[in-house]
């Protein structure tokens, strides 16, 4: 039941005293069936989620105020996260609910809200890739890491954490006149900003995108786990004969290869995907440079000259998901030039004056562009997948 207002002096009738009674054995329940978010009158209420796919409960501030409680459950298949909108939420356990899962959410203040599990799903335990001991936050995690295609063995059903990359886009090739080619696009990765709190009851077979070899209708390689995807990154454009050829984004949308026309970049629509930078040389003319690809971190750079390729996008820190040090993934390769090569972005390959382009590196990297004739782009370097649970 709702909480309710009396006035004083107020004669309460019977029916009132049996809802107050009532209160504390059925609750007023919402039933819902896509990601919500809590409103006011949620207060001393049951929140009861069911759907088959994922979703979330956002709290917001300003709606409740301290010693307010609501109870969370979770009915449905799909895995309900708890997430904080513009208040704060913490919790001793974990705030993604599977299937059976619940607890009462307790206001300390009207910005700030507990979450006291009620017995919910906890973490699970796994083999597989390789292991190693993390700790992030002060939470202590086993960490395994696919760099290959492969099985996680879920030893014990519950809830796991998911990192994934996809493979970076190969840098475009320079073809059969003198002329430049632009950075490869980085790959997409998926649970870094908004951790993926999976529940994982069986093994799940794992598959690590590859870095897009450096060919015209190339492109990185998606990284998949338990239905979720990290797309692959785009490839670099290039020019051939006098004729420009703009990129494309990644395979349904990781970050775009730089361009080598003069006004369009190429577009990534990813979760991190960002657009790679503009070339230069109008339609007819031979290009000289090409641009950055674009990496998860940002976009790739425009070209500042006609004789020097644009820088790679920044790749993105995952080490605060991982553990150890600072480590950029799915950066742009920098764009080729006729003097200067690109540099390379954070976790990035600059390009190159000639010869075959560099290779990606670090897991998603786009390969560098390069400029000559009839000469490769950098491949782009293959993704991972990472799970973790805590110990």
């Amino acid at each position: 039941m709702a909480i309710q207002d009396f006035t004083a002096g107020q004669i309460l009738t019977a029916a009132q005293m049996d809802s107050l009674q009532a209160n504390d054995y059925n609750w007023t329940v919402s039933t819902k069936t896509a990601s919500y978010t809590l409103v006011a009158a949620d207060k001393g209420t049951r929140v009861v989620m069911n759907a088959a796919g994922a979703t979330t409960i956002t709290v917001n501030d300003s709606l409740f105020s301290a010693g307010d409680t609501l109870f969370i459950q979770n009915i449905g298949a799909g895995t309900c996260t708890i997430t904080a909108g513009t208040a704060t939420v913490t919790t001793a356990g974990s705030l993604a609910l599977a299937q059976w899962g619940g607890g009462t959410l307790y206001f300390t203040s009207a910005s700030a809200a507990i979450f006291f599990s009620g017995g919910g799903v906890s973490y699970g335990t796994a083999t597989g890739g390789s292991s190693s001991s993390i700790t992030i936050g002060g939470i202590n995690y086993t960490l395994l890491t696919f760099t290959s295609d492969g099985t996680l063995t879920v030893t014990k059903s519950g809830l796991f954490d998911v990192l994934l990359i996809g493979g970076g886009g190969p840098g475009g090739p320079a073809e059969s006149s003198t002329s430049a080619s632009a950075g490869g696009g980085g790959g997409d990765i998926v649970g870094l900003d908004t951790i993926a709190t999976v529940y994982f009851s069986a093994n799940q077979t794992v598959d690590v995108g590859a870095g897009g070899a450096s060919i015209q209708a190339g492109f990185g390689a998606k990284s998949t786990i338990g239905g979720l995807v990290a797309l692959g990154g785009g490839r670099g454009g290039y020019s051939s004969g006098g004729s420009q050829y703009m990129n494309k984004a990644g395979q349904g949308g990781a970050s775009g290869g730089g361009s080598c026309a003069g006004s369009i970049a190429g577009q990534g629509i990813g979760l991190k995907g960002n657009a790679g930078g503009n070339g230069t040389g109008g339609q007819g003319d031979p290009s000289t440079v090409g641009g950055g690809g674009g990496g998860a971190g940002g976009a790739g750079g425009t070209v500042p000259s006609t004789t020097q390729g644009g820088t790679g996008g920044n790749g993105a820190d995952i080490s605060g998901w991982i553990g150890g040090a600072t480590y950029y993934a799915g950066a742009g390769g920098g764009g080729g030039g006729n003097t200067t090569g690109g540099t390379a972005g954070n976790g990035g390959v600059a390009g190159k004056t000639s010869g075959t382009g560099n290779a990606g590196v670090n897991y998603g990297a786009g390969g560098g562009g390069t400029y000559g004739s009839s000469v490769a782009g950098g491949a782009g370097g293959a993704g991972a997948v990472f799970v973790r649970f805590k110990v």
